[in-house]
């Protein structure tokens, strides 16, 4: 089936169930906003086999419209927010579209295309106006995943991609149930806040609680409202937090109170004083409202002891390993007892998942195939020689091992591997996430450059003010001896501003190369 007839079924099973929560409308409601919003594009020249673009936040208007575009037979092109005018140019030409669903606040004066204003209110129903006949191989869906210019690399997503990863979303069951709310604060024109935003309620039958902003006051007053069920965010995010909870009691001097009670829980639970463990964990939940079940981590590695910290708490936490190319979530962590770093667990649903090229400990190229695997990149036959084999299996690019216990574990990009001079290889999340856990470094980029004629590994750190290049390069040294000698960071720069970042809070390491470069970070140890 098609999306629409996907979110038709939905609605017909489960008709009074809360589909958009702050706006109180059920799934059967949300079927009559779709047909007016698609009447009106119909009336504003929009036809089945358009490539639709769609630029919003995460407002109601966004899911209606991305559905009201499918009724009508298009493909929906989902445009990032943080871009500039010359960018959404660009995009729109390489894939020939002629008319943007847009908040007023993107519009600008354009010869490629039509803006249309995503919050008009639509004025009809035309109850002649059936859904196109959609098939499942058709394209649901463009996303660009690499620049705009150039030759970029455009996915293309069927309606039959979305439906089976959606399908894929069963093993969480578990922790996921019908008429809860997930919370939705996620760009849902990225993959994983698209996976998390429109197709995993539509699977568990669930309510979304659509946030356009990320300001942390209406995050927590979302919380306190309206108690979500299924949180799903970027593990920065989950460190702030937690890094939040831990200052606050220790300002109160209850912390290690807390951290003792959480540590030896078990024990205690054993010897009766269960209830005193859920008197310590319930203030720390109902921050999240109270609910919470489940949270899920993706777009990044989340650091072992930050997952554990949520699992003290009684919550379950899982890792998300996916590309947009897999339509978000390939594979997925469990609760384990003992985290391992940068583990992302097994295949998800009808998924499949092979290793290449391993080198003597296992690490090597993680390739991937299943029905949520795109099928090629858009008009890009030399991308497509080299991304997929004869066989179907596409290659990630990312660099991976297998354990004992069959679970996956990200070591780095493939493109991101240092090369040294002396021939090894050193993956700059390794480092990073060492680096992490110095007290007073807000975050760090590792990458490769060339220092007076050598390759060398160089650290770029984003630090509170009152650290000194004096305590920083005592700090390195003591977690360089943590590691092999050839994996020392021993060049790096310090700077009190904040790291280039994507939308989903991955590190921009092109950008903190080129501000080294250009000069910007004039605070060096080299």
């Amino acid at each position: 089936m098609n999306m629409y007839q996907f979110l038709e079924q939905v609605a017909k099973e489960s008709p009074d169930a809360l589909y958009l929560v702050r706006e109180k409308i059920t799934f059967k409601e949300v079927l009559k906003l779709i047909r007016a919003r698609a009447t009106t594009l119909r009336d504003a020249g929009v036809r089945a086999g358009d490539i639709v673009g769609l630029l919003a936040h995460n407002i109601p208007e966004f899911p209606v419209t991305l559905f009201a575009i499918w009724y009508l037979g298009g493909t929906v092109l989902l445009l990032d927010t943080n871009l500039t005018p010359f960018e959404y140019d660009n995009m729109t030409k390489t894939v020939k579209c002629k008319f943007v669903c847009a908040e007023k606040s993107f519009f600008y004066e354009t010869k490629n295309f039509k803006f249309f204003d995503i919050e008009t209110k639509d004025k009809k129903l035309d109850t002649k106006l059936k859904p196109a006949k959609t098939s499942a191989d058709d394209i649901a869906t463009m996303s660009f995943t690499s620049g705009s210019t150039g030759t970029p690399k455009v996915v293309p997503l069927t309606h039959g991609n979305l439906k089976t990863s959606s399908d894929g979303y069963a093993d969480m069951g578990q922790w996921i149930h019908k008429n809860e709310i997930m919370y939705g604060f996620l760009p849902l024109y990225h993959v994983f806040g698209f996976a998390a935003g429109i197709l995993a309620p539509m699977h568990f039958h669930m309510g979304i609680l659509l946030q356009p902003s990320i300001n942390p006051k209406n995050i927590l007053d979302d919380f306190k409202t309206y108690k979500p069920h299924c949180i799903p965010a970027v593990p920065r995010l989950y460190e702030v937090f937690r890094n939040k909870i831990i200052e606050g009691l220790k300002e109160r001097h209850v912390w290690w109170l807390f951290s003792f009670v959480l540590k030896h829980q078990k024990f205690l639970k054993k010897i009766g004083f269960g209830w005193l463990v859920k008197k310590i964990q319930k203030p720390i939940l109902d921050i999240f409202g109270g609910r919470v079940n489940l949270m899920i981590a993706g777009g990044a590695a989340t650091k072992p002891e930050v997952e554990s910290f949520y699992e003290s708490l009684g919550l379950a936490f899982v890792q998300g390993y996916g590309m947009t190319e897999t339509v978000g979530p390939f594979c997925c962590s469990r609760p384990v007892k003992h985290r391992v770093p940068f583990a992302f667990g097994t295949p998800v649903g009808c998924s499949q998942c092979t290793i290449r090229d391993a080198d003597e400990t296992g690490v090597g190229t993680l390739w991937v195939r299943g029905p949520n695997v795109f099928k090629g990149y858009w008009n890009n036959k030399v991308a497509n020689k080299e991304s997929f084999d004869s066989e179907g299996w596409f290659n990630t690019g990312d660099l991976v091992y297998l354990d004992k216990n069959k679970q996956y574990h990200f070591v780095g990009r493939k493109k991101q591997v240092i090369v040294l001079d002396s021939g090894k290889n050193v993956y700059p999340d390794e480092l990073e996430a060492l680096f992490m856990e110095i007290d007073g470094v807000k975050n760090v980029a590792v990458f490769e450059h060339r220092v007076k004629g050598k390759t060398v590994t160089y650290g770029v750190f984003s630090v509170e003010p009152n650290m000194t290049m004096d305590k920083l390069s005592a700090a390195i040294a003591t977690a360089n001896k943590k590691l092999a000698s050839y994996k020392w960071v021993t060049h790096f720069a310090m700077t009190t501003e904040d790291l280039p970042m994507t939308s989903t809070q991955k590190l921009k390491r092109h950008m903190v190369r080129q501000n080294l470069i250009d000069g910007e970070y004039t605070n060096k140890h080299e």
